[in-house]
């Protein structure tokens, strides 16, 4: 009972003596807020209002915006591999990672914000002709009062360096779902490829063979023949050569959805069921809520404006607050102090200078930068709208001539068996049906990945939400 009731004597003192710190604490605490950061203003480029040239719809199916872009080619296979490469990506994954890391440097720099608290404490036991126990407490605290705002400056720079992580993550993202895109319908653009060459190989034979019958009746030469027997030949290598670049396709198709190669493989075999979308244009200007990538540039250009801030507010004094208390429960005692601390930089040998210096020249850094990622962003919508209206009008052609090129080869094989025609006109007639044949196979592919390019450069499916700090024209 004695025990408990010192202890109570000694906690009531001490709590009456510490009655004026809260409120000389509470003055110093409030005071933290930016006071140095510079007006934040997005520096601007030239925007045009519109686009150079519209979009050709012709021949394109226009998708209205209910879900994923990708969707809008209307291939269930694609579908299926998107899903797994945004669940198994490891090049995805380790961007979500860099988001937690850039997280966790923010609570670090936000840590000076708040106080540090220590508490320690000592208990004896001595028997000298009788027995006494003594138990002492006590506890410290130390806080550096952020009056100019240089440590909250400092965490709002890296909160802003985390974000930057979260719109690179989605970066990383659009550009998977582009590779992935592109990569599949490359996959089945191969397999008709290597369906024309095969077919080609066995038109081939049925010549070498009519080649054949007119030199062992005299009406041709050996010369003919062998260069019809080479004709067949560099198709059937040509075969070999489009079965490896498949394999290498396929392999890194499997790379991209997070899947080991040797097993991988796809079921569809060739576009025929690809639906080929109209995007969807908005103005130049909605660019700039619409691409991740920008939306980063300009949270890095933030951060830079909180660290001129920072290292502004690093030339006026720093104050720390120290206090400190115990109790001794034996002897009934108490002990408080309460120590403040001002230290006013005087001579630094150039670092806080050199350090402001640096903070304003990044900041004039990521303003170019954020200038450069907006153009080149402009670039790459004008970029794949010209390619898709060429290898629309392109694809057009090369259909026109596969239908022009058939007809001819029908004739000259007719005219060629008749005698009307020698074996170098047939052979040239059945050279430009092959060219027209694969040149409309690969034009048709460059169509479809110039549509997912200019996915992919309007921003996908990303929109920067309307709360988002980077759509205020102040920040500080």
């Amino acid at each position: 009972m004695m025990a408990d009731r010192s202890r109570y004597v000694a906690f009531t003192r001490l709590g009456n003596r510490l009655k004026p710190v809260p409120l000389l604490l509470i003055g110093l605490i409030v005071s933290g807020c930016s006071m140095f950061v510079p007006d934040y203003h997005r520096p601007t480029v030239p925007i045009a209002s519109k686009w150079s040239s519209p979009l050709e719809t012709a021949n394109k199916t226009a998708m209205p915006v209910s879900g994923p872009w990708w969707q809008d080619f209307s291939s269930s296979e694609l579908n299926g591999l998107m899903k797994a490469g945004l669940m198994e990506n490891y090049s995805l994954q380790a961007a979500y990672q860099r988001i937690e890391e850039s997280r966790g440097t923010a609570e670090l720099d936000g840590a000076p914000r708040y106080p540090t608290l220590a508490l320690g404490g000592l208990y004896t036991r001595q028997n000298n002709f009788s027995t006494t126990s003594k138990t002492s407490v006590n506890g410290q605290a130390s806080y550096e009062t952020d009056f100019w705002g240089k440590n909250q400056d400092k965490y709002h720079s890296a909160q802003q360096l985390a974000t930057a992580a979260e719109y690179d993550a989605e970066t990383v993202k659009m550009t998977l779902a582009a590779n992935i895109a592109n990569t599949y319908f490359q996959l089945l653009s191969l397999d008709e490829r290597i369906l024309l060459a095969q077919k080609i190989s066995g038109d081939e034979q049925h010549i070498l063979d009519l080649v054949q019958t007119q030199a062992n009746l005299g009406a041709g030469s050996n010369l003919e023949v062998e260069q019809q027997r080479n004709v067949l030949q560099t198709y059937q290598a040509t075969v070999f050569s489009l079965q490896q670049q498949r394999n290498q396709t396929r392999f890194a198709l499997a790379v991209l959805v997070g899947q080991s190669p040797e097993s991988f493989n796809i079921v569809s075999k060739n576009l025929n069921h690809i639906t080929d979308p109209a995007p969807q244009l908005s103005f130049p200007a909605n660019l700039l809520r619409r691409r991740p990538d920008i939306q980063a540039a300009e949270a890095r250009l933030i951060s830079t404006n909180y660290d001129v801030g920072a290292a502004r507010a690093s030339f006026l004094p720093d104050i720390v607050v120290t206090p400190l208390a115990g109790i001794n429960t034996l002897a009934g005692t108490s002990v408080w102090s309460l120590i403040g601390t001002l230290t006013q930089p005087i001579f630094s040998g150039g670092s806080l200078s050199g350090q402001l210096h640096f903070d304003k020249a990044h900041s004039q850094e990521m303003a170019a930068n954020y200038k450069q990622t907006l153009l080149t962003a402009f670039q790459d919508v004008e970029t794949q709208i010209s390619a898709v209206n060429q290898f629309t009008q392109a694809d057009k052609l090369n259909a026109e001539a596969v239908v022009s090129a058939q007809e001819a080869n029908r004739l000259a094989l007719v005219q060629y068996k008749l005698g009307s025609i020698d074996y170098q006109t047939l052979l040239t007639v059945e050279r430009t049906l092959y060219q027209s044949e694969d040149s409309s196979l690969q034009v048709k592919l460059q169509r479809l990945q110039a549509s997912v390019g200019l996915f992919r450069a309007l921003g996908g499916d990303y929109v920067t939400p309307s709360s988002s700090p980077q759509t205020n024209s102040k920040v500080g």
